[in-house]
């Protein structure tokens, strides 16, 4: 949620930044600010009449000590009016802070300076490319056909017991899953990150704190008779862990992984860049979560974007990293970097991570804070991204890898996996 100071001191700088998103926010922001200039007369109205409430009331002591009662009858009278004043305003002033909260829920987060003007994917940014792309034998095929020879992934099982897009792992599959489960973890524990397993199911408030709430796109499982969802990322329950707080200086930076399943609807639409793993209900990933001093968050941005692709090397898939223009980011997001690998016999390139600056956008709606050398209070920076989303890595392996005489598994899978090839 952007910052209400912000807005009164840098209304066209966020209008202006906002137009990279390809949003004219200019009528909604003055509305906001207008309704902020009403709020705060109602809060001076207030203050002014509780101020004056008290005063009359240590009047009405001294009064009947003096044995003045008919004096102190006339201002008990006074002070009965002002309380029904007291009343109407403050019902006055959260009503109006209902109404500016609910509108910022509905603007999403200013782009930083660098990110680019845009609409979609097609005006993202290509900044850099890595490895080599792959020379397939002639009989190469996708991974929807590479699962059915193997029988390591169930669709139809899957549809059976669930519906579309809630696979079964099989086998060799399954034992793959877990092989990535564990490196990814390692490989975050290594990096300085403290593992967590949080649950799968969070509440309305925690939902609204990370910006998955409102829902405007439908995207989140919610759970029938309850306030509850599923999570769409273990982003949004770490996150939520320090709903709230205030944080102490010397324990910045916060850094935290998780692996959890995730959940969403995901729109519907047919296509080969929905088929088989590219697009389901449920997959797996592992999530890096930290929270920053505002000064060191870019730094950390471009050492998460490190980590990541430094375990795409160690897999020996090939990969691109992308700026997201501002009609391309998240809702909530300041900055985004999507990393892609390629998948050869798919013949393109497959999202695999993004990686996220979301500024204070998110910390405002936890309230979560640190104090400063001068003992103020400060709005912290919140960081997140995948490393990994296991489908599609799962699905570029499968595809960059295989031979004749059958699918070879990268060396640093080998001893998770238990096994070097599929066949």
């Amino acid at each position: 949620m952007l910052e209400l100071q912000k807005l009164r001191s840098y209304k066209e700088d966020i209008i202006n930044k906002l137009k990279k998103r390809g949003i004219d926010a200019q009528s909604s922001i003055e509305g906001i600010l207008a309704d902020d200039e009403r709020r705060r007369s109602v809060q001076q109205q207030l203050d002014q009449t509780l101020a004056e409430s008290n005063n009359l009331a240590k009047q009405i002591g001294q009064l009947m000590k003096q044995g003045q009662k008919e004096e102190a009858e006339k201002i008990k009278r006074k002070t009965a009016e002002l309380k029904e004043s007291s009343k109407r305003l403050s019902e006055d002033l959260a009503t109006s802070q209902d109404k500016i909260a609910d509108a910022l829920l509905n603007i999403p987060n200013a782009p930083h300076n660098d990110v680019p003007s845009g609409t979609n994917e097609e005006d993202n940014i290509v900044l850099e490319e890595f490895g080599e792309i792959p020379e397939l034998y002639s009989k190469a095929v996708p991974h929807w056909e590479l699962i059915s020879r193997y029988d390591i992934v169930d669709f139809e099982l899957g549809n059976k017991v669930t519906g579309a897009g809630f696979p079964f792992y099989k086998g060799k599959g399954a034992r793959l899953q877990r092989a990535l489960l564990n490196f990814f973890l390692d490989e975050a524990s290594e990096a300085g990150y403290l593992e967590v397993q949080p649950p799968v199911v969070i509440n309305k408030d925690s939902g609204q704190a990370t910006g998955q709430l409102p829902d405007k796109e439908g995207q989140m499982y919610d759970l029938a008779g309850t306030d509850y969802f599923l999570i769409p990322t273990a982003e949004v329950p770490i996150t939520n862990m320090y709903r709230g707080e205030i944080i102490e200086e010397k324990k910045l930076p916060i850094k935290n992984t998780a692996y959890s399943p995730c959940f969403r609807r995901e729109a519907g639409s047919w296509g080969s860049h929905v088929r088989g793993l590219n697009r389901l209900h449920q997959f797996d990933k592992v999530e890096l979560v930290r929270i920053e001093k505002p000064e060191n968050s870019y730094e950390a941005l471009e050492e998460m974007g490190k980590h990541v692709g430094s375990l795409l090397e160690k897999l020996e898939l090939p990969y691109r990293i992308l700026l997201l223009c501002g009609g391309d980011l998240g809702f909530t997001s300041a900055k985004t970097y999507d990393f892609e690998v390629f998948s050869t016999a798919q013949k393109k390139w497959l999202e695999v991570s993004s990686v996220s600056n979301f500024e204070t956008y998110q910390s405002n709606r936890l309230k979560l804070r640190y104090k400063d050398s001068t003992k103020k209070s400060q709005l912290l920076h919140t960081l997140n991204g995948s490393a990994l989303a296991f489908p599609r890595i799962l699905a570029a392996i499968l595809e960059n890898n295989q031979t004749e005489e059958g699918i070879r598994i990268p060396k640093v899978l080998h001893k998770y996996a238990g096994f070097e090839m599929i066949n």
